[in-house]
Order: C-alpha cells, then sequence, then structure tokens
C-alpha cells in the first residue's frame, strides 16, 4: 500500500513510494508575528501525512526550519524597538504552544537560520568554486543562466516568475544582477543589522540559501518530501531546488508538496490588512479538536475562504463524535477505518476521511449494530485524522482558558 499525493514539479497525482524510513523538510515560518490560521492548515497537512506514513509503518523524520534572520523579522524588530533574537524566541514560544494545542507531531528537528551559518558559507563557497555565482558591490547572488533547469519546479514561465519574485521578496528591478530572476546568496548588513564574517564579504545569507543549508545538513542532499505553502513554490523553492542541484548533482527532493492559501472572508489574509485570524485566539475560545475538524473540511490544495461561522460545523461534529465513543456498541467499524485510509491515500481527501467517521457516528447514535469495538474503532479512525476522542480536554487548551 502506498500513499497518492500530487506533486508540484511533475504536476500530477503520483504514488508517493518512499523506503521504511521517509525524510521530510517542512518550511518554517519567520518568528515575527503570531500564528495564523494559515500556517495551522499547512502544518495540519504535513502532520496527516506524517500519521498515515506512520500507519503504514514507516519511520518519518521531520525536519522544520526556523527563519530567525530575515527581512521581515528584521524590520518588525527595528519597528518594535526590541533585539530580533528576543522577538524570534517570544515568537518561536508563541508558535509552539499553538501547534501543540492542534497537537501537530514535534519536528525532529528545528534547526534555525543563525546556528546555520557556517554551513550556508560552505554552500556558496561550493556554488563559487562550480562557477554559479558573481558578487557585485558586497552582494553575492546565484547566476541562473548556470542551471539549465531553472524553473522546472513551478513550470512558470518568464512573466510570472518575474511577477512572483518581486512580490515575495526578490528583487528582478535590481541593476546590479546580470537576469532580473538572479537571487540573492549573500549581502551586506545595513548598520543596525545583525552581520557575520565570509568570504564574501560582512553581512548576512539571502534567504534561500537559509534553507537549503539547514535541509541538507539535517536530512541529506536529497530528501524524500519538501513541502510548504503555495506561496513557497517560486522563487523560494524553485531557488532553493537550483542552487542545491548546481552543488551536488542530485536532486534536492523527489516529490515537492504545496499547500494552498486560507482568505478570511472573501479576502486574502494578510499583516497590512489586519484580517489574519491568530489561532491563539480561536484556541482561547475553542477546542483545538474543533479547529481542526472544522478545516479539515477543505483539500490541502485547494486554498479556501475561513468565516468565523466555520467552527461552529467543527464543534457540532466533535460533540457528536465524542458522544459516539462513550456508546458500547454499534456497527463494525472496519469499513470506516479502510474508508478513512482509502481517503488519505488519494491526496488526503480529508473531507471523505472525515464524512466517513462522521457517518459511524451518526449510526451508533441511532443504535444501529451491536459490535462492543464500534466506539474504539471510532476513536482510531478519528485518530488517524488527528482526533483524540477521550473524555479529558487537553492540557494545552486548558492552559490558555
Amino acid at each position: 500500500m502506498s500513499m497518492r499525493l500530487f506533486d508540484t514539479a511533475r504536476g500530477e497525482v503520483v504514488p508517493f513510494q518512499p523506503g521504511s524510513s521517509v525524510s521530510m523538510y517542512v518550511c518554517g515560518i519567520t518568528p515575527y508575528d503570531a500564528t495564523h490560521l494559515g500556517h495551522a492548515f499547512t502544518y495540519l497537512t504535513f502532520d496527516l501525512v506524517i500519521r498515515r506514513l506512520e500507519d503504514l509503518g514507516h519511520e518519518v523524520r521531520m525536519v522544520r526550519n526556523i527563519t530567525d534572520v530575515d527581512d521581515s523579522i528584521l524590520g518588525k524588530a527595528r519597528e518594535i524597538g526590541v533585539p530580533f533574537m528576543d522577538l524570534a524566541a517570544d515568537e518561536m514560544d508563541n508558535f509552539h504552544d499553538d501547534l501543540a494545542a492542534l497537537d501537530l507531531r514535534p519536528a525532529l528537528a528545528e534547526p534555525t537560520a543563525t546556528g546555520s551559518i557556517r554551513a550556508m558559507l560552505d554552500l556558496i563557497g561550493r556554488l563559487e568554486a562550480g562557477g554559479h555565482t558573481y558578487t557585485v558591490e558586497g552582494t553575492t547572488f546565484f547566476d541562473i543562466s548556470t542551471y539549465c533547469d531553472f524553473g522546472s519546479i513551478s513550470g512558470y514561465d518568464e512573466a510570472t516568475m518575474l511577477g512572483h519574485a518581486a512580490e515575495r521578496g526578490g528583487h528582478p528591478d535590481d541593476p546590479r544582477q546580470r537576469n532580473p530572476l538572479d537571487f540573492v546568496l549573500w549581502q551586506a548588513s545595513a548598520d543596525d543589522e545583525p552581520s557575520w564574517d565570509s568570504p564574501f564579504g560582512p553581512g548576512r545569507p539571502g534567504w534561500h540559501i537559509e534553507c537549503s543549508a539547514m535541509a541538507m545538513a539535517e536530512l541529506g542532499d536529497t530528501i524524500d518530501l519538501h513541502g510548504g505553502g503555495d506561496d513557497l513554490v517560486f522563487p523560494h523553492h524553485e531557488c532553493e531546488s537550483a542552487q542545491s542541484r548546481a552543488v551536488t548533482g542530485e536532486p534536492l527532493a523527489r516529490h515537492w508538496m504545496h499547500v494552498g492559501m486560507v482568505a478570511y472572508e472573501g479576502v486574502k489574509m494578510s499583516k497590512s490588512l489586519g484580517n489574519l485570524v491568530f489561532v491563539r485566539n480561536l484556541r482561547h475560545l475553542h477546542d483545538p479538536r474543533a479547529i481542526r475538524l472544522a478545516l479539515l473540511a477543505h483539500h490541502y490544495r485547494a486554498g479556501f475562504e475561513w468565516f468565523d461561522y466555520d467552527i461552529d460545523d467543527g464543534i457540532t461534529r466533535l460533540d457528536r463524535l465524542i458522544t459516539a465513543s462513550r456508546r458500547p456498541r454499534g456497527p463494525n467499524p472496519a469499513p470506516t477505518l479502510a474508508a478513512v485510509r482509502s481517503a488519505l491515500d488519494d491526496d488526503l481527501d480529508t473531507a471523505a476521511a472525515r464524512d466517513a467517521i462522521d457517518v459511524l457516528a451518526g449510526a451508533i447514535l441511532a443504535g444501529s449494530g451491536e459490535d462492543p469495538t464500534a466506539a474504539s474503532g471510532l476513536a482510531t479512525a478519528a485518530g488517524l485524522l488527528g482526533v483524540r476522542l477521550d473524555s479529558t480536554v487537553p492540557e494545552s487548551w486548558k492552559r490558555t482558558t
């Protein structure tokens, strides 16, 4: 048995058939603000992949990085007048609390950008030795003309790549660049920014080199599955792939998986609009299991709009599941377990999996069947979706109410 998952680079749903030990790298947050619902939806998606792989008998080694030096975090720290490392530490504590409340699997390792500078410099040095870089006025760029497969992850045309680069941290109009799509590997720091000595001059790393260095240091040259939000397809993951393969000659990842964006009541969530839905606020008001059930209504690739009343469905379903799990008898749960596993294997069809456990709960509550394993089977099926049906309110929720 194996899962079938959409691979961004191939543009289709394909079998995901790793070995007994699965390496997974999920791009983490830049910790300059609270965890929002888009983060939760992304990390929930990969949590489900991990749970199903474990159910199939695999060991999963998931690494999630912390981008603790970046334009965004440095700008926020400057704005509020605190050291950027203090800001990062505070927000990472909040992030870990939010993920624990949602019962998401912890990472095997969480390397930080600031703790990986040496690995980044080594990687840039190897790129320089291979003729893939050039330096102008203290900034070292990756020269995409030296890499023939640039664009193979996203499949975007040049105009689309240029548009995304401009919107997502690139500088295609920088006159120092030989090609508008070239990207920064190392840059000079501003006077109030952190700086490290390097063979390329004092400064700090570019965004993309950080994840290549951390992923390869923790998991090796080629990872089974690399993922994140679909806003990372370009430029971040495209650039990661290019610089990594330029050094090793091997693909950075065998499978690329991306999660759709979450909007709020018809408008894209963004800090500038002030319409971010923060996980900490939701979990102060609602059992995190209900939040999880509400999110499971949506397919991970589609993206969706969150409305405040969406939590009501999660609350209703959770109440039904808990009540049903306390009944002594019901239908044979085996078909439900098979249906949930089949739905997860079908490119994470979480809506179908959620409906399957709800149908079993309804049958138990209706008094259908005499199987004494119905309730335990329901709990097992819900557990595949990360929803625990014991009678204890999660400690991580009680601490915040």
